[in-house]
């Protein structure tokens, strides 16, 4: 039979160059679609983007600004790559996070530590709590078949009105002059910041860990196998003898935990206080999906994604108050950069194969994948 002058053949693999290749790409490509967004604006869109560039690694500051976003996305980012291998879709970063703040604030203010013991003792039960927040969406998948996207969405709304009822309620500050948030943390529960910035170097180093141990995790170890074995087909994990509400609930424990971390370092190493969900997560839960997904859900690339991401918040700030144009409009140029992205999927695992000259070829060929 004669081969097709052109058909398309799947991949087994994409290499890393291609992906590293294909994503950046794609980020470049929305960025100048992005410009027919701001020329509808009003705002020539070579001004637009030198603004955003200078906002973003223009001094000194505008790069420690970059990288105080990037530390809650690395952190949420390299816990969501880990779920994503498994197939595991937690989409409650947001809430998780949220847990993890309440959690902290608690501490700060009512446990009454002594104060060498209360940024441990913060962190560690904020991971538990955004951990049980995750583990939660695991129990119901697992015992109730509940699928976890909507356990793990509905329950950011949850963590997001207790975050209000108690800084409204109960926890309202004495001394903070009827603003809805709590009173300051005491200084013992402050996160030490790097030199003059506005970066939390505990946390910062924290995320770095987590993105290593991550790592480490999915290519280093048995529970690593048998998530990205579960991740590629449950038939077959179950075959294998893989215990998969096991593994669900490891992966969800460790997401939810690392977001919970993220909002520790939130509400110690910026705000010192807890306050309204909007202003302890600027979208951070959500925005560490697309992180993880840039990533490829490879925790090593969360590095990388994650200050993309933190540049593009903090560009965006910079769009706002030079140009007066609405927060929405970062919102979709992130989700056009998300777009983009997922279309780019069928150049990594798909090819165009050309036919030279006159070539018969076997019909059972056909049927194969392509190398």
């Amino acid at each position: 039979m004669r081969e097709p002058i052109v058909r398309i053949a799947r991949r087994l693999e994409p290499s890393p160059e291609m992906v590293f290749l294909v994503s950046v790409g794609s980020v470049i490509f929305a960025f100048l679609v992005s410009g027919f967004l701001f020329s509808f604006l009003g705002i020539f869109p070579t001004e637009a983007y030198r603004v955003f560039l200078n906002g973003a690694f223009g001094s000194f500051y505008a790069l420690s600004e970059t990288i105080k976003r990037m530390i809650p996305l690395a952190l949420i980012g390299a816990g969501l790559s880990v779920s994503f291998q498994a197939s595991v879709w937690n989409i409650g970063a947001e809430g998780q996070m949220l847990i993890g703040a309440i959690v902290g604030a608690w501490v700060a203010l009512f446990s009454h530590l002594p104060s060498p013991l209360l940024l441990p003792a913060m962190f560690i039960l904020g991971f538990l709590g955004g951990a049980f927040w995750g583990v939660f969406a695991a129990w119901c998948r697992n015992k109730l078949a509940i699928n976890e996207i909507i356990t793990t969405l509905m329950l950011n709304y949850v963590a997001a009105n207790l975050v209000l009822y108690l800084i409204l309620g109960p926890w309202k500050g004495k001394t903070v002059r009827g603003f809805a948030y709590t009173d300051p943390f005491p200084k013992e529960a402050w996160l030490a910041t790097l030199g003059a910035t506005r970066i939390p170097l505990a946390t910062l180093l924290l995320a770095i860990i987590a993105v290593f141990v991550c790592y480490l995790i999915l290519t280093k170890t048995t529970l690593g196998f048998e998530l990205r074995v579960v991740g590629r087909g449950e038939k077959a994990a179950r075959l294998a003898g893989i215990n998969i509400g096991r593994v669900v609930s490891f992966v969800m424990f460790l997401s939810g935990g690392l977001a919970g971390i993220a909002g520790v370092g939130e509400v110690s190493g910026i705000h010192h206080m807890l306050r309204h969900p909007a202003h302890i997560s600027l979208g951070y839960g959500f925005t560490g999906v697309i992180v993880a997904w840039i990533a490829r859900a490879n925790p090593l690339g969360v590095l990388a994604s994650s200050f993309l991401f933190g540049a593009l918040m903090s560009g965006g700030d910079a769009l706002k108050v030079s140009f007066g144009i609405p927060f929405q409009v970062i919102y979709i140029l992130n989700g056009l950069v998300l777009l983009f992205l997922i279309a780019s999927d069928q150049l990594l695992y798909y090819r165009i194969i050309f036919r030279h000259g006159h070539q018969d070829t076997r019909e059972e060929d056909y049927g194969g994948v392509v190398d």
